[in-house]
């Protein structure tokens, strides 16, 4: 008799995964109740933004990486605001406030919110645009479409150099229904390890640690996060660095020394693609720098900046 209720017990650990995604909380009002900033409608959804600093400045916009929303620049925001700016930083579509919409998360989705976005605020050029981690990637793709607009890019740890992700990753982004499924049943546990791992580190972002884990509490994170997968990470952005690089446009590329997920021999692909930017390294960063190694960070974008006036 026991294995008649095989089958069943199979079934019940194969929806497991599913139901549990449709359980979690909605992104919703209550949720957004204590959100700092304020929430712009765009084509897509809801976008959660937030200006840090003097009405007056020189603007730069930040765009966060694939799994911790607009808050992992709590501590770089502060020290750019201190250095004269007016910081832009906002929820991408499927993290922290902001909606999640359903479908292809690539390079067009993400620069239209990020259009959408700068227009509702009356942003119209002469910008430095911040990408960490994806978001290098989607700054890549908004200044190759826009290179009249930036002032000057900086990158750092920045996806779009064609990394390899881990068989496990690809297995699971190129293998539409069975790598939903493993997404729901494996992600959670990888990223609560990969949140915990860090969790000794310094860091410029009081909780970061926690803050990351509770992205996992709301409905449409984790689909979110393969969406960007299957788009903007599966891209090669090589033609989009050469055409920044023949614009003219002023680049700045920062590495961690010790960083796995971007490894600091992303230098090579860069210099390849764009001669004319320039790349540092912190040494005994990981891919965490914005916010482990924020005032190394924070001094080579001045650094640079100061050079970019001689």
């Amino acid at each position: 008799m026991i294995w008649l209720l095989l089958p069943c017990v199979l079934i019940g650990l194969g929806l497991f995964p599913l139901l549990h995604e449709y359980l979690r909380r909605p992104m919703g009002s209550g949720a957004r109740n204590a959100a700092p900033g304020s929430f712009a409608h765009l084509s897509r959804g809801l976008t959660h933004y937030q200006w840090h600093g003097p009405a007056r400045g020189p603007v730069a916009v930040c765009v966060h990486g694939l799994t911790t929303p607009s808050f992992v620049w709590g501590g770089l925001a502060d020290g750019l605001v201190a250095n004269g700016y007016r910081v832009l930083t906002y929820d991408l579509y499927g993290r922290g406030f902001s909606d999640r919409p359903t479908g292809v998360q690539d390079r067009s989705f993400f620069i239209q919110q990020l259009e959408e976005l700068l227009e509702h605020e009356g942003v119209t050029g002469d910008f430095t645009l911040v990408g960490y981690s994806m978001g290098g990637a989607i700054a890549i793709t908004y200044t190759s479409a826009h290179p009249d607009q930036i002032r000057e890019l900086v990158l750092l740890a920045s996806a779009g150099l064609k990394t390899n992700p881990g068989k496990m990753a690809l297995f699971i982004r190129d293998h539409p229904h069975l790598g939903n499924w493993l997404m729901l049943a494996l992600f959670p546990r990888m990223h609560r390890r990969g949140c915990e791992a860090e969790r000794p580190l310094p860091t410029s972002v009081p909780g970061i640690i926690d803050l990351q884990k509770n992205e996992l509490r709301y409905r449409g994170y984790i689909p979110a996060v393969l969406a960007s997968l299957r788009g903007i990470l599966s891209e090669d952005l090589s033609d989009d660095l050469r055409h920044i690089h023949r614009q003219g446009v002023p680049l700045l590329a920062i590495w961690g020394g010790i960083d796995e997920v971007i490894p600091v021999s992303s230098i090579g692909r860069m210099t390849e693609q764009a001669r004319s930017a320039q790349q540092e390294v912190v040494e005994g960063a990981g891919h965490g720098l914005p916010y482990t190694h924020t005032e190394e960070v924070l001094d080579l974008i001045a650094a640079n900046h100061r050079q970019g006036l001689q």
